[in-house]
């Protein structure tokens, strides 16, 4: 499968979706598990860091200062869009940014130290062979680590909101919908790590708070900088807003208004090789 066959079946993380994905999404739910997989990294035993799905940049902000300022690290990802915000808030960091396919690493095998990919494999359409490609590259020793939500209803900002867009989208939900919900069977991650190779595994899912200044700012968020918003705009444009003003009142009322606290949940895994 090419590049470009890639970008077209997964959700479509372009447009205006990376800007309010980085402003709002980005602290309220990827902040806290940015900081997570960063501490869990041995800075001692890394000279090649390659972080897969960077986004934004906002966990490649905490590896940058996490490991040594000789460690090289490797920012990639699919989207350009994407890679552009995050090239404009890390410029002037020592990150090579490339656009990579985690399913086709371009490396040599035992070339990489440490792997790190927070909330990106939910969208790989093959990921055995990801996980594969994953194994191959890492040096004997290193570790592979990605983070992936844990189930949905266990993501309350998140829940209320996709309760209030499978009402309105009924029996037209499209495909990406389920997507970022969709890998969080623990077993069947470990399973699928083992067969790609690794043998000492660690899955585990990890409580913290998502947290956004107010309700509104959470709601406009979720509706504008999520995997869905292109779609919901090809289905009927109007239902945006009309989602935001929904979506808010119910977050003040479960989470608060301002600010608006609400429980998520992803599952962390750790390999080593």
């Amino acid at each position: 499968m090419k590049l470009k066959d890639i970008e077209l079946t997964t959700p479509g993380f372009s447009g205006s979706i990376p800007e309010h994905y980085e402003r709002v999404l980005g602290p309220m739910f990827f902040e806290p598990y940015a900081i997570e997989v960063s501490k869990r990294i041995d800075p001692t035993s890394a000279n090649l860091v390659l972080e897969i799905g960077s986004g934004t940049g906002r966990v490649t902000a905490h590896l940058r200062n996490v490991i040594s300022s000789s460690t090289k690290l490797i920012g990639s990802d699919i989207s350009e869009d994407m890679l552009a915000v995050a090239k404009e808030k890390l410029k002037g960091l020592d990150i090579d940014w490339r656009i990579i396919d985690a399913q086709d690493l371009p490396f040599d095998d035992d070339s990489i130290d440490v792997i790190v990919g927070c909330f990106c494999y939910m969208f790989v359409p093959e990921k055995s062979k990801a996980f594969a490609e994953a194994y191959r590259v890492l040096r004997p020793g290193g570790m592979f680590i990605f983070s992936t939500w844990d189930k949905l209803e266990l993501n309350g900002a998140s829940f209320t909101y996709r309760k209030i867009v499978r009402r309105l989208f009924e029996d037209s939900l499209p495909e990406s919908y389920n997507l970022p919900f969709s890998m969080n069977d623990q077993i069947a991650i470990k399973g699928m790590l083992q067969e790609s190779g690794f043998s000492k595994i660690k899955v585990e899912s990890v409580d913290k708070d998502s947290i956004s200044q107010t309700a509104g700012d959470a709601a406009n968020g979720l509706a504008r900088g999520g995997s869905i918003y292109n779609e919901i705009m090809k289905h009927d444009p109007s239902l945006v807003e009309e989602i935001i003003k929904e979506l808010e009142k119910k977050l003040s009322e479960t989470f608060g208004a301002s600010p608006m606290i609400a429980p998520m949940t992803a599952v962390v895994c750790q390999a080593w090789k």
